[in-house]
């Protein structure tokens, strides 16, 4: 048989989503949906929402069910290996039967791995990278709460973990396996009403870093096409309402729903290089993850332009462009500047070296290390981007000499 024919990727995995509850007053469910899974004493793991009254209340509902409820409250942004195992020795030191995480992704990504430590026996997370094979495939059950609207780790069989002892800097890594995903997730954009105009736009171009990296995935996967290409249209019809004012029900609804979306559409589609320069760089320094995907975005998209000029162009539709008369190309062309210009509307900065003071919520932490852009840097940034997992299904092959031009305009260049 002549298999130099065949697609690369022929045979397409769609993977696990949770039982999911969407829309206005969903969370108020969170304590009834606790006790039909069966949960006794939870552990709820959060990140910097202690005083905001999310934590109090949702504890609140889930008591009122007649559920235990733990706080732990020590999750970092970015979360590292050392909080997940210290939410796991507070899950067993409180006999504690299941998780709720509540907040973002690093809330929902930290649970997700403490409860793989959990299914074994205490095992460092650190022995836990890359696509796993469970020798305990029975992790506690998990009910993740979504306070923001970008992450979309409810809805995935994943998580991203910081890896504090690999030496001078940190390095970020991704695991998977189908039982990570949560029991069943909550959104609820009435949690969202708070969050902060910045960080709100943070998250928004996190969630067009999944859509967008799920739709020109090399995977190729057909059924995350539609929900990928709805979540960007949802984005830019909705983001810039939501930064400006972060009361109005529609936006924060509308963004609710791009934000799962995306989730299920790069659960089995894979992602792009952008998620790859964002996760490497928050490694050394600590920085906001939608954030990240927002400075790398254009970059890394015109890079990409001419491995698919026609699924950039299709986007370009979705984004509200009128692409009639143009040519595929014009039409991708046409796809970086609207994205390029939804950044600049909506607060995005130039450059990782050109960070604004914002919003950003840390365990005992709250000064940002200064991101610096030597020779070095790049280097190192480029390298741990190399070898993240979303560079495999890139749609345009990366080099190191690629690679490092890429990581170098995200730290020092501007947006075309």
């Amino acid at each position: 048989m002549d298999v130099s024919r065949l697609h690369l990727f022929p045979i397409k995995n769609y993977h696990p989503t949770p039982h999911a509850l969407l829309g206005p007053g969903a969370h108020e469910m969170i304590g009834v949906s606790a006790a039909q899974l069966g949960f006794r004493r939870t552990l709820l793991m959060t990140t910097g929402l202690r005083g905001t009254g999310i934590v109090d209340e949702v504890r609140g509902i889930v008591e009122a069910a007649g559920v235990e409820v733990v706080v732990f409250d020590r999750v970092e942004s970015n979360p590292k290996d050392r909080n997940v195992m210290a939410a796991h020795a507070a899950y067993t030191g409180e006999a504690c039967d299941s998780f709720i995480s509540l907040g973002g992704g690093s809330s929902h990504d930290c649970t997700k791995a403490t409860r793989v430590v959990a299914a074994h026996d205490g095992r460092n997370i650190n022995d836990f990278k890359g696509p796993l094979a469970l020798d305990n495939p029975v992790l506690p059950p998990h009910i993740a709460v979504s306070t923001t609207a970008g992450t979309g780790s409810e809805t995935s069989f994943a998580f991203v973990i910081t890896d504090t002892s690999s030496g001078q800097t940190n390095h970020k890594f991704a695991s998977f396996a189908h039982q990570i995903a949560p029991t069943m997730c909550i959104d609820d954009p009435v949690l969202f009403m708070t969050l902060p105009p910045d960080l709100t736009a943070y998250c928004g171009f996190d969630v067009l870093a999944h859509a967008s990296g799920a739709f020109v995935s090399i995977l190729d996967m057909y059924p995350s096409w539609g929900p990928a290409l709805h979540a960007i249209e949802l984005t830019f019809q909705h983001l810039p309402t939501a930064v400006g004012n972060g009361y109005d029900a529609v936006a924060r609804e509308q963004m609710m729903y791009a934000q799962y979306i995306a989730g299920q559409a790069f659960n089995s589609a894979g992602l792009d290089a952008v998620h790859s320069i964002s996760h490497a760089v928050s490694a050394s320094f600590d920085t906001h993850h939608g954030m990240g995907n927002g400075i790398a975005l254009a970059h890394v998209w015109e890079h990409n332009l001419s491995a698919n000029f026609r699924k950039y162009a299709r986007m370009a539709q979705a984004m509200g462009v009128d692409t009639r008369g143009m040519t595929e190309p014009q039409a991708a062309d046409a796809a970086l500047a609207a994205a390029s210009r939804l950044a600049d509307d909506v607060g995005i900065p130039q450059s990782f070296t050109s960070l604004p003071d914002y919003s950003k919520s840390r365990v005992g932490k709250h000064d940002l290390p200064p991101v610096s852009a030597t020779d070095d840097d790049v280097t190192r940034i480029a390298q741990h981007a190399l070898g993240d997992v979303c560079t495999v299904t890139n749609p345009r092959m990366l080099t190191p000499e690629a690679m490092e031009r890429l990581v170098r305009e995200s730290l020092v260049g501007s947006r075309a």
